[in-house]
């Protein structure tokens, strides 16, 4: 005897729908060689200055690469703070650096290989329970790591 399984719509009370998804929008207009002007489309944001690195450019700003390593090292930031804050842990300043590592793919092709992260969160004694529990949950809230993980080996490390 053999059972079949029936697929049964999902009765519409029981379905739930996805958020509805947001935008970001930038705008980027060439300047001169390789420089080009960023507008964030967001009020009271400067513009922002990138260029690539000589020979192509004159590094009259960051370039791509080092604009992906800030937003990831930021994010993880962002998100380890707010975790550190929801868990009413003192904090009194924070430092994070980032390196990316370029490497050649199989056709030879520079790439984003890896970025490390490392975040050093100043805070008061006595709350390492609090911080050793944020250190393993911030890094899943982080919509830029998450986003670029798949294809972007990304390493943190929360050093207090």
């Amino acid at each position: 005897m053999s059972t079949a399984v029936l697929d049964r719509p999902t009765p519409a009370a029981a379905r739930v729908e996805p958020p509805e998804a947001e935008t970001v929008d930038v705008e980027l207009v060439l300047d001169e060689n390789y420089r080009f002007d960023v507008d964030f489309v967001q009020e009271g944001v400067a513009r922002l200055r990138m260029d690539e690195p000589a020979p192509l450019g004159d590094g009259a700003g960051p370039n791509a690469s080092r604009l992906l390593a800030a937003a990831v090292a930021n994010c993880l930031s962002a998100s380890l703070l707010f975790c550190l804050r929801k868990a009413r842990v003192p904090v009194t300043g924070m430092r994070t650096s980032a390196r990316a590592t370029l490497a050649r793919n199989e056709k030879g092709r520079l790439r984003v290989d890896t970025i490390a992260v490392t975040l050093r969160p100043d805070v008061e004694p006595g709350h390492e329970s609090r911080v050793a529990r944020c250190a393993g949950l911030y890094e899943d809230f982080c919509l830029v790591t998450q986003s670029i993980r798949g294809g972007i080996d990304v390493e943190a490390v929360v050093e207090t």
